[in-house]
Order: C-alpha cells, then structure tokens, then sequence
C-alpha cells in the first residue's frame, strides 16, 4: 500500500500584502480569556503590593453570579493568579453573560487581609470585536494577606517574656514550665526571654517563630550571623545541592525556584527571596553538616504542598555524637516558620517529616 502524504495547506489570504493588514471587521468574539484575581503576601503589611511582597499560591477564590448563585473556585497559580475563564460563546466558560460578579477570597485562619478587600463586586459587559465578547468594568483589585504571628515554645522553668516594637516595650509575659504560645501584633520586631541560663533575644520575622525546647546557653545577641542562600548554588531551575556549598556537607538536598514545579504551594509561599530554596529530597530525611562545630541560629521552614498542610517536621541537632536538640515544628504551605533554636554548638543537623512530604528550607542562619 502507497501512502500519501497530504499537503498542508495555507489558511487565509494567499496574497503576502495581506499578511499584517489592519483588521477591519471586528464581530463578536468566539475565544476566551482568563479574567483573574491576584492575591499576594503583603510582607510589610502596608496594603501595597511592593518589592518586599511576593505572590501567593494555593489560595481560594470563589466567583458567584449577581443573584448569588455559586460559580467556581479557583486556587491561585505560582503566579498568584486565579483564573477565570470568560467568553460569550464558550460553554464551559465560568464568566459567559452580562451581569455582576462577586469574587470572594478566602483568608486563612489567623490571616489579616491587610487591603480590605476580601469580598469585590464588578460588572461584565458585551463587547463586539473583544477576545472573549465580554470585557470587565475593571479587573478584580490586588487582596493582600499578612500572615498570622505568634512565638511558641517549650520551656522546663519559670521565665520572663517581653515583646519590643520600635525600642518600646508592647508585651511581658510570665513563662510557666511547658508549652506556651503568645500571639504578635504588626508591631512586634523583637522578642527577649529573661532567665539565668535561658537568655536569649531574637529579631522577629513577619511570620510565626517556634522556639522549640529552650534550652540553656543560647547564641548571644551580638553573635556574628551569616544567613546561607540557596541562589548560588545553580543557575539552572533545579539541582541537587553540592558538598561545600556554603562550606557544609548536604545529604538529600535540592535547590530550586518558585517556577520549577506547577501549582507548588509551598514552594512559592516558603521563598522569600524568589530565588531557590532547598528541600528535603522526595520528603525524605536530609541533613547538613560539618566536622568543626558551628552555631544554628535559625532557619525558616515551609511545608512543600497543600496537601499537606500541618506536616511535622522533626529538626535533631548533634554535636558529635551527642543529640543536643530533637524539636517538632508543625508546618503550613501558606507563609514559613521561622525556627530559632539558637544553639551554640553542633556538627549535624537532620531534618525529616513524620509522613514524608517534603520541608521547604529557606534563610538558614549560622554561627560560624
């Protein structure tokens, strides 16, 4: 049997001179565009999306028509978007007539919707010649969510709290033995615990610190620190993290960026420098490591998915052969945990999941 291949051929004007023509019938449209919802981590909280502010992943929008009816819900993309397909002609499209539209974000517990504007109405229109036959009065404003802030810990003595702002005193708390959980307001930029052996004092993040078991002897506050990135590490998307990178031993580590896996949560939510982060390989146990003792200030962690939202991550700490440190770090996709054990001395330091997903690590802070 002679098969023949088929000649493919042109579509449209055959003429060259036609090729770029001005458009000049401009009847209704048959396509679709994505009409989107940005939600982004409003680091800084100023209700501004600025450069210390990134976009945030996994974050659930909801669409109703304007006689309330449920529509979609859509879960925002790395990009931070939640898309919304719109077009007049398109069946399965989620935004097909003229009316109002209510976009609804949901905020996660604890969250502040630092823009005030969770809930938004806006009305779709007729447009002949438009992409999708539809075009929006507007697109839905940016929603800003600043994470919940809080420091927990565990201590076996009576100790003294004080939560600092600016130089002044916001907060003082009494530490009775075992656990203790204090909730930050947007002011808090520096945490102090008082006690023979347990002093410590730490510059706060804008997310939640664990303090893990307070253990005596902590680094001092004018320790010199070094914050180890992971940026250097490659400049392809993704890589296993080399021995010697920042002068450690690394054992199932990888480093990559925000972009490498599609819809990854954590991955985008848990960097903070939208560059490369580093995980626990295929959720297994990882660790980094030197023969010469060094201070682990602190570092900050992310679980890797949604999925797997309230993952424990298990941090042992050695030196030598002596485990000076086991905690358990309850994780989240949404926004890291800054983990400040603020040990003096260690060679080995060892991160798993009690289920095997994957810890995101990013801003790992040593003593050298």
């Amino acid at each position: 049997m002679r098969w023949r291949r088929k000649r493919r051929r042109a579509r449209g004007n055959p003429n060259p001179a036609g090729d770029y023509a001005p458009r000049t019938a401009w009847g209704s449209g048959r396509g679709a565009l994505n009409y989107s919802s940005f939600v982004f981590m409003d680091v800084d909280g100023d209700g501004k999306f600025g450069k210390t502010d990134r976009p945030m992943g996994g974050i659930v929008v909801r669409a109703f028509d304007d006689n309330g009816a449920f529509l979609a819900a859509v879960r925002t993309n790395n990009g931070g978007f939640a898309n919304f397909v719109m077009s007049a002609k398109k069946h399965r499209a989620v935004l097909r007539r003229v009316g109002t539209y209510r976009f609804s974000v949901s905020v996660p517990k604890g969250w502040r919707v630092s823009t005030g504007n969770e809930e938004q109405s806006l009305r779709l229109s007729k447009l002949s010649g438009s992409p999708a036959g539809l075009v929006g009065e507007d697109l839905p404003a940016m929603v800003g969510l600043s994470p919940a802030r809080f420091v927990r810990g565990i201590t076996e003595a009576d100790a003294t709290l004080s939560v600092l702002g600016k130089g002044r005193q916001l907060e003082t708390r009494e530490l009775l033995p075992g656990d203790f959980l204090v909730g930050l307001n947007a002011d808090a930029d520096t945490l102090a615990i008082s006690r023979s052996g347990l002093d410590r004092r730490l510059a706060l993040s804008p997310y939640p610190t664990d303090l893990g078991f307070l253990r005596p002897d902590a680094i001092a506050a004018d320790a010199a620190l070094e914050t180890i990135g992971f940026e250097a590490v490659t400049v392809l998307p993704f890589q296993k993290i080399p021995s010697g990178h920042a002068g450690l031993e690394w054992r199932n580590f990888n480093a990559l960026t925000s972009q490498y896996v599609k819809n990854s949560e954590g991955y985008l939510n848990g960097n903070l420098s939208l560059g490369h982060v580093a995980y626990t390989s295929s959720g297994h146990p990882a660790e980094f490591a030197r023969k010469v003792p060094f201070g682990f200030h602190s570092v900050m962690l992310t679980a890797a998915w949604l999925a797997s939202e309230g993952e424990v991550a298990l941090v042992e700490s050695w030196l030598g052969d002596e485990l000076v440190a086991s905690d358990e770090i309850a994780l989240s996709a949404l926004a890291p945990i800054h983990y400040a054990p603020m040990l003096k001395a260690v060679t080995r330091v060892r991160i798993s999941t009690k289920h095997y997903w994957q810890a995101v690590l990013d801003r790992l802070v040593l003593v050298r």
